[in-house]
């Protein structure tokens, strides 16, 4: 038992992981009265939750009162300090992790230095979801798939998070309207699908338009057709496979050509050369 607490347990994840998001390690506790951290500085980010009681915790000049539901964000390199409540020290569970995208990933969920506190979130849910995470590091043999599957979790504690921070999330300017969303779905998918066969009636069935009506926003909103925009997709793509060693065949069904033949012609009409003379004139 650690003395500073009246309950205390951690797991820390045995593997050392280069990953965009990796968990270091996850706990929960309940310190004594005015049990303190810091001032200090980690190298990594530390979320911590409170499941009940109080507290306080400082970050870049800022004082945060926190209660039960309630989660603070300590970042790399940034000097912190958090206190328990003399009366009623708060109890709670924490995870910190680390990686190339973990910075973006809390942004996405509207936390920053300036706002390092999501306020009133499901503590049952959120529990749930940092018990997972340490149980993790308890089941096998495998490491790295336990690194796998806590990062895994890691991100549906984020997301949780984020639905509670929906206030903060980066959203789009008020006055784009419904349909701007829905073409910008369609270009996503365009981009996404173009290896596929594409259906525009499958399409605008999915996004609960009609083929005629999708098409004549999509136009407006582009300039180009759906079917135009995947075409250019296709063909942006090919010049960009053109210049690796791959065969002609191998480029035209990388970009939902099952002709190779039906594939050169059309990129002739692109750009004006043959696939082949395109690639030779890259060498040139």
């Amino acid at each position: 038992m650690n003395s500073d607490h009246t309950y205390f347990t951690i797991s820390i994840n045995p593997q050392h992981s280069n990953s965009e998001l990796s968990v270091l390690f996850g706990g929960e506790g309940k310190p004594v009265p005015l049990h303190k951290n810091g001032p200090a500085v980690y190298d990594y980010y530390l979320i911590h939750t409170v499941l009940s009681g109080e507290g306080t915790f400082e970050m870049q000049n800022r004082t945060y009162r926190c209660a039960a539901g309630d989660s603070f964000i300590i970042y790399p390199g940034e000097l912190f300090s958090y206190v328990a409540d003399a009366d009623q020290p708060w109890h709670y569970t924490w995870v910190a992790f680390t990686g190339r995208a973990a910075g973006m990933l809390l942004s996405h969920i509207g936390v920053s230095l300036q706002h390092a506190v999501i306020y009133g979130s499901n503590s049952r849910v959120i529990r749930h979801h940092y018990r997972r995470i340490r149980s993790c590091f308890r089941q096998s043999d495998h490491p790295a798939l336990e690194d796998l599957e806590s990062a895994g979790w890691l991100r549906l504690l984020l997301r949780e998070l984020g639905q509670t921070n929906s206030h903060r999330l980066s959203v789009k300017p008020v006055t784009e309207t419904e349909i701007d969303r829905q073409i910008g779905q369609a270009i996503r998918y365009l981009e996404l699908q173009y290896t596929q066969s594409v259906s525009i009636e499958e399409l605008a069935r999915n996004l609960g338009y009609h083929r005629t009506y999708l098409c004549k926003m999509f136009k407006q909103s582009t300039g180009l057709a759906p079917m135009q925009y995947l075409f250019k997709i296709r063909m942006e793509r090919a010049k960009q496979l053109l210049e690796t060693s791959m065969t002609i065949d191998q480029v035209a069904s990388s970009v939902g050509f099952n002709d190779a033949l039906y594939f050169s012609k059309q990129f002739r009409k692109w750009t004006g050369a043959a696939p082949s003379v395109y690639r030779k004139e890259l060498k040139a």
